[in-house]
């Protein structure tokens, strides 16, 4: 326990884990989700075992608003980056069959309101990095992406400091704990890529 709960003191732990989410649009193998989840399981193991939260614990309803407006300015960022990115940027995609398929589904989605694409792809693996990308390459409006952009922030960190939380009053501050959620949240991962790589439904034949 407090080997864990030392991961998670001081103030530093705010600045660390919006860091790692900021940046992971743009190196995905960053383990931000783990920072989140560490942290608020420790910090609610230490709420259930003296009833309040300690002075050297995160508050969890901070961590919750640092990750989710983390993860909504760097969708931000690297929409942007791509909406200024140009031709190279567009040869760059034209290249890959994926972000070009991404790029296509996503415009299409927008445009007719399913922005859910959006949310599910904050869950998938480098789902975040595909869809910010592509929204900006297609010049997608602003007001189609970020409000999605928004939600599948607020999503994606309530649905992670709810499982520190779970684990730390179930199992404690172990890591046995932070691990167990973790795995819970790559399997949403799991889940939400392969909904992400389902086909959409065929066109209605034209009357």
């Amino acid at each position: 326990m407090g080997s864990l709960r030392s991961l998670a003191a001081g103030p530093w732990i705010y600045p660390v884990v919006a860091t790692s989410i900021l940046l992971d649009v743009f190196l995905p193998v960053l383990p931000s989700g783990f920072l989140v989840i560490s942290a608020a399981t420790a910090a609610s193991a230490a709420i259930g075992a003296v009833g309040t939260a300690p002075s050297d614990v995160p508050s969890l309803l901070a961590l919750l608003l640092t990750a989710a407006s983390a993860s909504l300015l760097g969708d931000f960022l690297a929409y942007r980056l791509a909406l200024r990115g140009g031709h190279r940027l567009d040869r760059a995609i034209a290249r890959s069959r994926r972000l070009t398929l991404a790029r296509e589904r996503l415009g299409t989605a927008l445009a007719r309101g399913g922005g859910l694409l959006v949310v599910l792809a904050r869950f998938a693996p480098a789902g975040r990095s595909v869809v910010s990308l592509g929204a900006g390459a297609a010049r997608r409006p602003p007001e189609q992406f970020l409000p999605w952009s928004a939600l599948a922030a607020v999503i994606w960190a309530s649905y992670s400091v709810g499982l520190g939380w779970l684990g730390g009053r179930w199992l404690g501050a172990t890591w046995f704990g932070a691990g167990v959620s973790t795995l819970a949240l790559l399997l949403a991962g799991g889940l939400a890529g392969y909904l992400l790589r389902r086909p959409g439904p065929a066109p209605a034949p034209a009357s």
